[in-house]
């Protein structure tokens, strides 16, 4: 079993910034490969972001691309997601996902994994 729980988020007005963080415990294996996803009411759940395991690769939605920036800590296994220039379609509920079976990046996109209980991000105009 692996616990995430994420951090950060809340409201920002167009054009400004917030960071997100997720840790992840659990399982022997100490880093893998974790990710975000967001859900905006009425929506699909989406792939926004996703990084390696040893921060070495990352991946990212194309509309978050320029604007959103995912880092790790592999002291902590930690995860955070910078993020810069928000419009209010960022508005979502944003999930963490991290997958103790994979080192890479991609794999994430798939939605495997262990998911934290999400965190609210609204962007007003």
């Amino acid at each position: 079993q692996v616990e995430v729980v994420e951090s950060g988020g809340g409201l920002a007005q167009a054009g400004g910034s917030l960071r997100l963080s997720c840790a992840a415990s659990g399982r022997t294996r100490i880093t893998y490969a974790m990710g975000w996803f967001r859900q905006a009411p009425g929506k699909e759940r989406e792939f926004v972001a996703a990084v390696s395991s040893d921060g070495g690769s990352t991946r990212y939605a194309e509309s978050v691309k320029g604007r959103f920036t995912i880092s790790r800590d592999n002291a902590k296994n930690t995860v955070h997601l910078q993020m810069s220039s928000l419009e209010p379609e960022d508005t979502a509920v944003y999930y963490c996902n991290a997958n103790p079976d994979t080192d890479a990046a991609w794999m994430i996109e798939r939605a495997a994994g262990y998911w934290g209980q999400g965190t609210q991000v609204t962007v007003s105009s």
